[in-house]
């Protein structure tokens, strides 16, 4: 069983998450079309289950990586469209770039990293629950 305070942290972080999600749906939405089982923007209470994207990311022990710990970043596109591969990597950047944007001001006081590692992005530094408080 997980603590409320690691439920927070996962809460706020997931909002983080939502928010890059919608700016991207509203970037590249409309240049591919959705898979034929994929609902359309907006239509489910969650964003990781509808429209073009779903971005988010899953835990990490660490093991193998110069980073330790954190969060591998996850960015899948549900679409039978071949996405070029230059716009993938756009994409990527263009989560980067917000995540380091919204890392300091989302979670204050905390030193998280953004950085890349063996093609996927990862988040890292201070995952410790002590002295935090969501400020969403």
């Amino acid at each position: 069983m997980r603590s409320r305070e690691a439920m927070q942290w996962e809460e706020t972080l997931k909002g983080v998450f939502d928010a890059i999600d919608a700016e991207l749906e509203t970037e590249y939405g409309g240049n591919y079309s959705l898979h034929p089982s994929r609902p359309a923007r907006g239509i489910t209470a969650n964003p990781e289950d509808d429209g073009l994207f779903n971005v988010g990311a899953a835990f990490s022990a660490g093991f193998g990586s110069k980073y330790g710990p954190g969060y591998v970043v996850e960015i899948r596109l549900s679409t039978l469209i071949n996405v070029p591969i230059e716009v993938r990597e756009e994409i990527k950047v263009k989560v980067f770039q917000r995540l380091e944007k919204r890392l300091p001001i989302t979670f204050p006081g905390k030193e998280l990293h953004v950085s890349e590692e063996n093609g996927v992005i990862r988040i890292h530094g201070d995952l410790s629950l002590d002295n935090w408080v969501s400020k969403s």
